[in-house]
């Protein structure tokens, strides 16, 4: 609403007495024949001269700009002013304004000096404030029209004495209140606007009175209630606009009596029940709008009686149903839209007869069958909508006869075949859609000839063989996307020329070539996404050539190399995904300047290094997953400054020290994976105010201490992995944790709770976060750098010595090196450290084998390996790290009675099972290769749940596959394959064959009572598979990938009984590798 102008009040004021004085009071006090002098009071008329008074006092309280458009409004006749109209006698009689600029009120104007006024029209100008109840004094009136102003307020009931009226059009204002009643009075009235207010309430029943009515708009407005029956009496309707309101009910019947009706548009409403039969006495009817309500039930068969009707639109309702054929008969039909109903059943043919249509549209229903060939004879089609729906069979040849089709959308269907050549025809077609379909064969060259396309969306088919190169010939195309297919080849270099193409999906499809081939063809690219495909080559380096990309997902392809720091060039990136990949390198610092980005994605690759700072300046960011890379160092404390991230995924690298507390910020943060890394010290209370975080995974790391207190408010969290820690005290009372499994908090020191297996926790577990002693404290210092650790680690062992004896923990000189368990002061067992021994000259007699165990030990990482920690070299005394496992060794457990009889069928399998598996990774898992060498049960440690952990790399080998492998002896006699007696050639068949002697050990032991049903079928396959191990020619050995896979296969039962099996069925001379 235009705000009340300011005026000049001395200048007006005197203008006013001026005219006052010498219209008004001068001629009736100067003249001894004026009215005033003849005429009494009671009979006393109004005079021309008051008529324009009445102007001029109007103009007055106009602003100033508006008064100068009325400059011809001065003392001269008002009759010859402009938008005055005079009959005659010089009364006024037509008040003509609109479009002029006006800007004030109507108060101003005193209707009652105006009583000849026939016509009045201020439309389009900047009209405020109410209409005055005063405008009911003007009997003649016939035209009223204030229509695209500021009005606001009711509309007087007063309007309802107009009884000349015939036009009333307040449309296009800020009007409220309710339609009043008395405007029913109004029997003359032929046309009512008042589209574009917002009033409210009920259309009154009393409209129904107004017979002369030919045109009805309310639409745009708040109106509620129905619609009401006596509408039925305007036989001389011609237009009903009741559109974007919030009408309910049905559609009354009595619409079926409106025969002079051509426009009837009662769309966005809230009208419910069927469609009434009849409309189809609506013979006039040229447009029929009824979407977006929730109408229900069927079509009638009785709208093919509609022949003038020319568009038809019932979209977005809850009709169902077929569509009837008596459609047909609609010959004048240039729009038919039905889409976004339930209709069902197949496309009656007779829409074929529809011979004017120019936009169809069926799409998101629920019809079958295949596509009408009688569609190619709408020749004057431009759009064609079928998408959505459960059409079948292929595309009709004859769709290529709609030269004039603009839009053609088939997608998300169940259409077969091959996308018809017989679509190069349509020369005009800008927008083709056939995605989500199960459509075959080759793109066809034809679609070249598309010369003013502009969208191509072909996704989600069955599509084979290349992109055309006729491609290139589409220079208007913007979109091109061919995801999920099965194409091949390259990108063709004709695609160069579609110098307007801005967004590409060729994902999901077998493409290769090299990646910056890609990059130089598309220099105007805003969204590109190539993932899942064969493109290889390192990344591209010019990203200042490419300012308006936006997106870029690369994931699961071939590229290696770095990655660029030009890359930060591309200062407009939303999302970057470069994800499986074989990239190497660091994460480039310039990442920093995309502050746009919300996505990076990075894992799955070979990264290195730290993560750098400059991340933690991508405040938009919301996604961050470099999971799966060889990341080293500190999680950056500025991460916590990414006050929007969602998702924090840094999983499976060898990210050290502590979690830090700056991550407790992250308020929006929903997953947070900081799993299989090396982090030390204890979990931030912080991470517990995370309130929207639901996954939380802190598994295999060097954890320790309680759990915060604050995890007990975690109320959104629903899954959580703690496992692999050394954590201990009670768990924290959340169902995340209540409803965890075992898995998730296993192998932890000392947790507690009201879980099976779980200790209950005592009074001093339960407080324990309070009042932890000081050995603890100085335990998590020691932990938590681990430089501080290595250097620790002497002092610790010299207490011990001290404390114990030297006799007690005297070492074995001749081997050169030895394990000693480290306690903290309260016997708590924390980590195992292996001690290599120098000789008198200070060099460490055993190098090779301490290097070989860092070297090995920091390529790999499973859970049936064990944890290497880390190292300190010295020139006296160096030392390895690991994780401690309370089990021992398989060997002691095997050699005392009482724990072999623990270590039940099961148990044992698991064992086996585990280093297979272990073994399937280092050989097959691992590039290159890892040799153990030394695979006896002395080496093979237990945790506390008996699961087996591979130990003691010191003579594993690294195989190198493009040079020979050879060797001095290593290994452990008994374990060691027989083929090192003439040859000293490293190979993985040396590791199959201890494997097969260890897996003998393990389950050919008579003190166990005999193994029944699933544990016989496991039994039998695992001793035939070790004697498999076992064949004296190295080719003839499985490979432990074949091992493990038959150990993890579901067991299909015993040919014969368990004690019938002989060795004969458990020997297998057949040699595959042969």
């Amino acid at each position: 609403m235009a705000s009340v102008p300011k005026r000049a009040p001395n200048f007006q004021a005197v203008h006013s007495i001026i005219i006052f004085v010498f219209v008004i009071i001068l001629p009736l006090v100067s003249s001894s024949d004026s009215p005033i002098a003849r005429a009494s009071p009671s009979t006393q008329k109004f005079t021309k001269e008051s008529e324009a008074v009445a102007l001029l006092m109007w103009k007055a309280s106009l602003d100033n700009q508006t008064q100068s458009h009325l400059s011809s409004w001065n003392e001269s006749s008002h009759c010859t002013w402009v938008g005055i109209g005079c009959n005659e006698a010089s009364e006024v009689t037509n008040l003509n304004l609109d479009n002029i600029g006006l800007r004030g009120t109507l108060s101003g104007l005193n209707f009652s000096l105006l009583p000849h006024l026939v016509k009045l029209d201020l439309s389009n100008n900047l009209i405020y404030g109410t209409i005055p109840s005063q405008i009911g004094g003007l009997s003649r009136l016939t035209s009223l029209n204030v229509s695209i102003n500021h009005l606001s307020g009711r509309i007087p009931s007063e309007v309802g004495m107009l009884r000349s009226l015939i036009e009333l059009d307040l449309s296009m204002n800020n009007l409220t209140g309710f339609i009043p009643a008395s405007i029913g009075n109004l029997r003359n009235l032929t046309t009512l606007y008042l589209y574009e207010n917002s009033l409210s309430g009920s259309i009154p029943q009393e409209v129904g009175m107004l017979r002369s009515f030919t045109h009805l708009a309310l639409s745009t407005n708040n109106l509620t209630g129905s619609i009401p029956a006596s509408i039925g009496n305007l036989r001389n309707l011609t237009t009903l606009y009741l559109y974007k309101n919030s009408l309910s009910g049905s559609i009354p019947q009595d619409v079926g009596m409106l025969r002079s009706l051509t426009d009837l548009e009662l769309s966005t409403n809230n009208l419910t029940g069927s469609f009434p039969a009849s409309i189809g006495n609506l013979r006039n009817l040229t447009m029929l709008y009824l979407f977006k309500n929730s109408l229900s039930g069927s079509i009638p068969r009785e709208i093919g009686m509609l022949r003038a009707l020319i568009e038809l639109a019932l979209q977005t309702n809850n009709l169902n149903g077929s569509i009837p054929a008596s459609i047909g008969n609609l010959e004048n039909l240039k729009s038919l839209h039905l889409y976004k109903n339930s209709l069902s059943g197949s496309i009656p043919q007779e829409v074929g007869m529809l011979r004017s249509l120019t936009d169809l549209d069926l799409s998101e229903n629920s019809l079958s069958g295949s596509i009408p060939l009688e569609v190619g004879m709408l020749k004057f089609l431009i759009s064609l909508s079928l998408h959505t729906n459960n059409l079948t069979g292929s595309i009709p040849l004859e769709v290529g006869m709609l030269k004039f089709l603009i839009s053609l959308s088939l997608h998300t269907n169940n259409l077969t075949g091959s996308i018809p050549s017989s679509i190069g025809n349509l020369r005009n077609l800008t927008t083709l859609h056939l995605r989500h379909n199960s459509l075959s064969g080759s793109i066809p060259q034809e679609v070249g000839m598309l010369r003013s396309l502009t969208n191509l969306e072909l996704s989600m088919n069955n599509l084979t063989g290349s992109i055309p190169t006729s491609i290139g010939n589409l220079r208007n195309l913007m979109r091109l996307v061919v995801a999920k297919n099965y194409l091949t080849g390259r990108i063709p270099n004709g695609l160069r020329n579609c110098s307007e193409l801005f967004r590409v999906r060729l994902d999901q499809n077998q493409l290769k070539g090299h990646i910056s081939q890609v990059f130089e063809a598309l220099p105007n690219l805003v969204y590109l996404v190539l993932s899942y495909n064969k493109f290889y080559g390192e990344i591209w380096q010019k990203w200042e050539q490419l300012p308006n990309l936006t997106c870029l997902k690369i994931s699961n392809n071939d590229l290696s190399g770095n990655i660029p720091s030009s890359i930060g060039s591309a200062t407009q990136l939303h999302l970057l995904d470069l994800s499986s990949n074989h990239l190497v390198g660091e994460v480039p610092k310039n990442l920093g300047k995309l502050v746009l980005l919300f996505n990076l994605t990075l894992s799955n690759n070979k990264l290195s290094r730290d993560i750098p700072p400059e991340i933690g300046s991508l405040s938009s960011l919301q996604h961050l997953d470099l999971s799966g890379n060889n990341l080293s160092g500190p999680i950056q404390r500025k991460l916590g400054k990414c006050v929007k991230l969602q998702n924090l995924k840094l999983s499976r690298n060898r990210l050290n020290e502590t979690i830090p507390y700056e991550l407790g910020k992250l308020q929006f943060l929903q997953n947070l994976d900081l799993g299989n890394n090396l982090l030390t010290g204890e979990i931030p209370p912080g991470i517990g105010n995370l309130k929207s975080l639901e996954t939380l995974n802190l598994s295999h790391n060097l954890l320790f201490g309680f759990i915060p207190s604050s995890f007990n408010g975690m109320s959104s969290l629903t899954s959580v992995d703690i496992s692999y820690n050394h954590l201990e005290g009670p768990l924290p009372n959340t169902k995340a944790f209540e409803d965890a499994p075992f898995q998730a908090y296993r192998n932890n020191n000392r947790l507690c709770g009201n879980k099976t297996s779980l200790m209950p926790c005592s009074l001093k577990q339960s407080i324990g976060d309070k009042t932890r002693n000081y050995n603890k404290v100085v335990l998590s210092v020691v932990v938590s750098t681990l430089g501080i650790l290595f250097l620790s680690v002497a002092v610790i062992f010299l207490l011990r010595r001290n404390e114990m004896g030297d006799n007690e923990i005297e070492p074995n000189r001749a081997t050169n090196r030895d394990l000693f368990e480290i306690w903290s002061f309260d016997g708590k067992l924390v980590v195992a450290i292996k001690k290599f021994h120098g000789s008198q000259d200070g060099e460490l007699t055993n190098l090779q084998s301490f290097t070989s165990e860092i070297r090995t030990l920091t390529e790999i990482r499973h859970r049936h390996i064990i944890r290497f920690l880390g190292y300190c070299s010295h020139p006296r005394h160096s030392f390895l790290v690991y994780e401690f496992l309370e089990g021992g060794s398989l060997d002691t457990k095997l050699s005392c009675e009482e724990e072999a009889l623990c270590l039940d069928w099961g148990k044992r399998m698991n064992v086996v099972k585990g280093l297979s598996n272990a073994l399937s990774y280092m050989h097959h898992g691992c590039s290159p290769p890892v040799i153990h060498r030394n695979i006896s049960s002395k080496n093979v440690l237990l945790d506390l749940e008996d699961v087996a952990h591979l130990s003691d790399f010191g003579t594993a080998r690294l195989l190198n596959l493009h040079s020979s492998n050879w060797t001095s002896f290593a290994g452990t006699l008994g374990y060691a394959a027989p083929e090192l007696a003439y040859t000293m050639e490293v190979n993985e068949k040396l590791d199959v064959y201890s494997f097969g002697v260890l897996t003998l050990e393990d389950v050919l032991d008579k003190r166990l009572p005999l193994p029944r049903n699933q544990a016989e079928e496991e039994v039998v396959l695992a001793v035939k598979l070790a004697l498999a191990c076992l064949r004296p020619n190295p080719r003839c050995r499985p490979t432990m990938h074949q091992v493990f896979v038959a150990l993890s296969k579901q067991k299909s039962g015993l040919q014969s009984p368990f004690l019938m099996i002989t060795l004969g069925q458990l020997l297998d001379d057949n040699c595959p590798n042969a």
